[in-house]
């Protein structure tokens, strides 16, 4: 199965959610009320979709309750369903994506094929500006509805909350239970970007890469101290220690993280090597020094104003003549109160916030650290997603029954999602290596000490 293919299937959590109630439109003979508002909801919904998909020309066909598919290649093999008139009228058609995001979670909306190429679907409709005709269009179809047609014709203007990186926020995301996650992962625990060699390779293979080519990066040797920031279940800090010698100190907001990796450490008799610790960067001691820092997957929490104390602390605990890689998500416009935007602040990272890489580094730079190396990694990032899609749908029973339905179908959405829009280059990953001195020279003249 070639990387593009990961997470393609039949939905098969869809088949869970008929069972356990999902909502459907069924129209009885116990009354011709009824059975003549149904027809009327149903016409109403298909002129809707017809005129804002009228120039819609990919392979997702909308298909309404009754079987009919109303837009796209009558034989596509991914179908989008409405399963009722509500979410059409609800969800702001990708306008709003949490709306959306609600109508999956309840089983109001479901598909078949492919949950990453919905999104094709979606990324139309939320690129798609009505004419001032067919606003009308769309105004008197919502009215006679029934529906509050404000929200479609004006947006949905609402901004985005953050509380900047706390233990709270942290603990929404990272602690749901690590059995949960280890359905989803590689053995060693990984939940960040991986790095394939080639399409052919396995996502623990892939994953060990990653991790190697990290401590590569840093230049680690024998005796040093590193900083993880955001260590995670520990994963990092393990392979620095036991293939470069290193001493690690580790730090985490989740509880859950810290217990698990805690645990592995003693089990492998590296307590007297790695310390992990639950602490926030911003508490470090002042007088503690390190040879090197390293920063994978939580400097999406940090929050663009944060940027600055970020990048100092990590200033203030290196040592003169350090290294410092960052490897985090970065976007292509800039943080701004879109529909993704919301719904990854809403259900999956409270705190999250991205940036494009040049404010990254524009960030680095205010603080001292010479920017010695950025490599783009996002394609890397699309065929992670998909490894971990293709584990949580293989684990499904078990993820269902660890986390409940809807934690699942979350994660299967916001997974798909990710894969689609890494791969359309809207998200970035970005590791970068920064110095703290300019003098003397810390890298080898060639990055070929990174390949042999």
């Amino acid at each position: 199965m070639s990387s593009a293919e990961r997470g393609v299937g039949r939905s098969v959590e869809d088949s869970v959610g008929a069972s356990t109630g999902a909502s459907t439109v069924t129209v009885t003979s116990s009354g011709s009320a009824s059975n003549s508002a149904d027809k009327r909801q149903l016409e109403l919904s298909r002129r809707l979709l017809q005129l804002l998909l009228q120039d819609f020309t990919g392979a997702v066909s909308v298909r309404l309750w009754n079987g009919e598919t109303v837009a796209g290649p009558a034989q596509a093999s991914t179908v989008f369903e409405l399963r009722k008139a509500a979410p059409l009228r609800d969800m702001l058609f990708g306008k709003n994506l949490n709306r959306l995001a609600e109508a999956y979670l309840a089983g109001d909306v479901g598909y078949q094929g492919s949950l990453e190429r919905i999104f094709d679907l979606i990324d139309f409709l939320q690129h798609r500006t009505l004419s001032a005709a067919e606003k009308w269009q769309v105004l008197k179809l919502l009215l006679q509805m029934q529906a509050n047609p404000v929200p479609v014709l004006n947006g949905d203007k609402g901004g985005i909350k953050r509380d900047g990186n706390s233990r709270a926020t942290i603990s929404h995301h990272y602690d749901v239970d690590n059995e949960f996650y280890q359905l989803v992962l590689d053995p060693e625990m990984v939940y960040s970007c991986a790095y394939f060699h080639d399409d052919s390779q396995s996502l623990a293979q892939a994953q060990r890469n990653k991790l190697d080519h990290i401590c590569r990066k840093l230049m680690l040797q024998p005796g040093e101290t590193l900083l993880d920031i955001g260590c995670g279940w520990g994963g990092l800090a393990i392979w620095a220690t036991t293939h470069y010698g290193v001493k690690v100190h580790g730090i985490t907001l989740s509880q859950k993280q810290l217990s698990y990796g805690a645990e592995r450490v003693r089990s492998l008799g590296l307590a007297d090597k790695i310390t992990l610790e639950l602490r926030d960067y911003r508490e470090l001691p002042q007088h503690e020094i390190y040879d090197k820092i390293v920063s994978v997957g939580m400097f999406e929490h940090i929050g663009v104003s944060n940027f600055p104390l970020y990048f100092a602390t990590v200033q203030r605990l290196l040592k003169p003549g350090g290294l410092f890689l960052n490897h985090g998500i970065t976007n292509d416009t800039g943080w701004q109160a879109a529909a993704s935007s919301r719904f990854i602040n809403e259900y999956i990272f409270p705190d999250g916030e991205l940036a494009r890489i040049s404010d990254v580094t524009n960030a680095m730079e205010k603080q001292k650290f010479e920017i010695l190396d950025v490599e783009a990694l996002r394609m890397h990032y699309a065929m992670t997603l998909r490894f971990w899609m293709e584990n949580l749908l293989a684990n499904q029973d078990k993820a269902v029954e660890i986390a409940g339905l809807r934690i699942f179908r979350l994660w299967r959405l916001y997974m798909a999602g990710s894969a689609y829009f890494f791969d359309q280059g809207n998200l970035g990953l970005y590791q970068i290596v920064a110095g703290k001195n300019r003098h003397p020279w810390p890298l080898p003249l060639t990055r070929q000490h990174l390949y042999q």
